[in-house]
């Protein structure tokens, strides 16, 4: 692995991310979030925009996994869809690009994508929902695999909680991931580390109070 992967092997990597509707909706607002993270001890932080990513890279040198949230009428594909975006991200600082590499139709093809990722200088971390999906993106090049996209695609499983037989199937076939997705406490993130993954990858649970507070008040009109 990378000296960038080393770094956050066994580590917590916070996802600092607001919504367009959240008051928390700020480059500035998500870079003091990162600070925040930072001095909590977290090892990395995975950034959504340009201009995110831009605001935190100005204020730590932790480690940055930079992504895009891109709607287009041609795709179902969310996540950093384009190889340009990527690259812009790699541009802007992130050490590490994530993209979605499920295996629904896309506007480029995954390999050419992590061409471009590695030749900006940067590392592909390959945002999956099934074994099959990070066995090919694994194939393609991708330097690592994120459980991220599990319950988001209609052929992975649909689950409240976080999706442990896909964690459980990826060390079983020997490809390194990491465990991202309704990893919502400290106990599950312990539990992740136990499974195999090589860092944890937290965000709402801890940097968006607003979905925070609709768990507990959910709950107590149940």
């Amino acid at each position: 692995m990378s000296k960038v992967l080393e770094q956050l092997r066994g580590g917590l990597v916070v996802s600092c991310q607001a919504n367009p509707d959240s008051p928390l909706r700020d480059p500035l607002t998500i870079s003091r979030l990162a600070l925040a993270a930072e001095m909590g001890g977290a090892a990395g932080l995975r950034i959504q925009g340009f201009e995110d990513v831009a605001a935190v890279r100005a204020v730590t040198n932790l480690p940055i996994i930079g992504l895009t949230k891109t709607d287009r009428a041609d795709t179902e594909v969310y996540i950093t869809p384009t190889a340009a975006e990527a690259v812009k991200l790699a541009d802007l600082g992130a050490e590490i690009v994530a993209l979605d590499a499920t295996l629904r139709p896309r506007p480029e093809p995954l390999a050419k994508m992590f061409e471009a990722v590695h030749a900006a200088g940067a590392l592909v971390m390959a945002d999956i929902s099934t074994l099959d999906e990070a066995m090919n993106a694994i194939e393609q090049g991708a330097d690592i695999v994120g459980t991220t996209l599990s319950g988001y695609t209609p052929f992975s499983r649909q689950l409240s909680g976080p999706d442990w037989e896909l964690l459980n199937e990826l060390r079983e076939a020997g490809l390194p991931f990491v465990a991202e997705g309704r990893l919502n406490t400290p106990a599950d993130a312990a539990k992740a580390m136990r499974y195999g993954a090589a860092f944890v990858v937290v965000g709402s649970a801890i940097t968006r109070p607003d979905v925070v507070t609709g768990w507990f008040a959910q709950a107590m009109r149940e």
